[in-house]
Formats: structure tokens, C-alpha cells, sequence
């Protein structure tokens, strides 16, 4: 699909500045539905939808839209005390040897003189699962396999489900309060921050929870930012679930 002459002349113009992401996804790949375990398609000339059905063999499909993707059928069941079943997503950067259009991630974070989101959720939708913002980070401009640090942001926590780890206290963090969680999974450490009440919307500076990261002593400046994702992780249900809008800025020094 053609870009109009605005929208390249402004990615002309934010490249001049060092600008690296750009605005809310649109509607290049919007009708698809993508039901394969990894399935994925480019959304917006700049950010990449998946399906991620990692956890489960059941059935999963997701419905790309204007903004983002809705989950319209998960099968899989998983137990609320163990991982969830799958992470449909929607991402700018790279994910496992996958990189969103023009994507200039990974940046050394000691670079990054601004990293900016938008994201806007339906949560409307039994079962157990939540609403998962995840930034993944690596010592080395890694752009597949595993990264060593994920950040996540749970957004909505439906069931007895938890973050991994165990909690180590609070914070405030981009003005809001979260409770904090820490620990690994066998494979990546992680540090979770959990709403005490849904939140639906939010556009917020991504470095903030990167530099409180940071600030812990598990990351350090010369480490990379590789990916900004935002999605679900279902245990059970979650038909229905939707990002309906996300954009990712970041800016070097």
C-alpha cells in the first residue's frame, strides 16, 4: 500500500532529527487474521503484529485492525500458578530475528535521549489473563534469540495469576504507583510493575521504567534496547482482548 506524501515527508523529517519510531500504527495490513503458532504481518509501515501462540497447541487467532489486533478465539487453558499460554503482540524493534519496518532498534540505552509510547487497551473479556506491556534489553544489539532483561508493565490483572518472581516493594514510576516484582524464569531476569487498577490508555516515556531498572543495578547504559511491545498473556480465555492503538518514539542524543 503507498504511503501518502505527508505521512513520508514526516518520516523524512523525523529521520532528519534522529528520530527512529514514528505514529500510531495504520491501516497496511488492517483485515488480516493471522492464526499460525508464530504467524505475523506489518502493520503500519512500522510496527509488526504477531500471534505468538507459544505455550499451547490449541487455537489462536488475532484480527489485525487500524490500531492494533483483537484476539477473536484462544483455546488454550493454562494453570493461573504457572506461564500463560501465549503473548499476541504488537512490537517495534526486533523479536526473535523478526524487525519492524525501519526499525533502528537495538540502540545502547546510554544513546537514547528519549523513548516515548502510546497504547490503548480493551480489556473487556472473561477469563484469567492480563495486559502486558513488555521493553526488552541485552547487553550485545541483539536482534534474535533470547534477550537477558525484560521489563514488564502489567496494565490489568484478571485472576490469581502473578508476576514472575516475588515482590520486592513499590514504586512510582511516570507519575503512577506500581507494585514491583523481580526474579527470573530460567532464561531472562525480569522486573514487573503492577497497576493497582486497570488502565486502559496511558502514553508514557519508556525510559522511565528502563532508567528505575537501571537504577537496580540489572541493567547498565551500555546495554541495548532491542524491542517495545505491547499485548496479552491469557491463561484462560481472553477472546476479545484488543490493543487499539500503540505508537513507540525513540530519539538519540
Amino acid at each position: 500500500m503507498r504511503r501518502p506524501l505527508q505521512a513520508l515527508l514526516a518520516a523524512g523529517l523525523l529521520a532528519a532529527a534522529g528520530i527512529t519510531g514514528l505514529a500510531p500504527a495504520g491501516p497496511a495490513q488492517a483485515g488480516a487474521r493471522i492464526c499460525d503458532r508464530y504467524g505475523s504481518t506489518p502493520i503500519g509501515g512500522r510496527y509488526v503484529v504477531m500471534n505468538n501462540r507459544w505455550g499451547t497447541r490449541a487455537e489462536q487467532c488475532v484480527d489485525v485492525t487500524r490500531g492494533g489486533f483483537t484476539i477473536t478465539s484462544q483455546q488454550g487453558v493454562a494453570d493461573p500458578g504457572g506461564a500463560p499460554v501465549s503473548y499476541p503482540a504488537i512490537f517495534y524493534g526486533c523479536h526473535y530475528g523478526n524487525c519492524s519496518p525501519g526499525t533502528d532498534l537495538p540502540l545502547q540505552v546510554g544513546s537514547i535521549a528519549e523513548a516515548t509510547s502510546s497504547v490503548g487497551y480493551d480489556l473487556r473479556a472473561a477469563g484469567t489473563h492480563n495486559a502486558a506491556y513488555d521493553i526488552w534489553l541485552d547487553p550485545a544489539p541483539r536482534t534474535n534469540g533470547v534477550n537477558a532483561q525484560e521489563i514488564m508493565i502489567w496494565f490489568d490483572r484478571q485472576g490469581s495469576i502473578q508476576p514472575v518472581g516475588s515482590r520486592v516493594g513499590t514504586a512510582t514510576v511516570g507519575g503512577r504507583g506500581w507494585e514491583v516484582w523481580q526474579g527470573g524464569n530460567g532464561v531472562n531476569a525480569v522486573v514487573s510493575y503492577v497497576a493497582p487498577a486497570p488502565i486502559a490508555r496511558w502514553s508514557f516515556s519508556v525510559l522511565d521504567f528502563v532508567n528505575d531498572v537501571r537504577s537496580r543495578g540489572a541493567i547498565t547504559g551500555s546495554w541495548y534496547l532491542t524491542s517495545i511491545q505491547a499485548g496479552f498473556e491469557p491463561w484462560i480465555g481472553g477472546t476479545g482482548l484488543a490493543v487499539t492503538s500503540f505508537s513507540a518514539t525513540c530519539a538519540r542524543r
